[in-house]
């Protein structure tokens, strides 16, 4: 079973993650010629504190 894990900057909406889910699998399904219901997504909310881009935090880069 596919598992696939989406690490995404905290903020995003339910409905948001819930269409990434889906387009997500419904994609692996069809290249893999698999059931969707045996693709697993899951997602780990980032603060922004803690992901990083060079030596500059996403909250850093924000206040700029």
């Amino acid at each position: 079973m596919p598992f696939v894990n989406i690490r995404i900057l905290e903020g995003h909406s339910q409905a948001r993650k819930d269409e990434i889910a889906r387009r997500v699998s419904a994609a692996i399904s069809e290249v893999a010629e698999l059931p969707q219901d045996v693709i697993w997504v899951v997602f780990e909310d980032v603060a922004t504190d803690n992901w990083f881009v060079g030596a500059n935090s996403v909250t850093r880069l924000r206040q700029k």
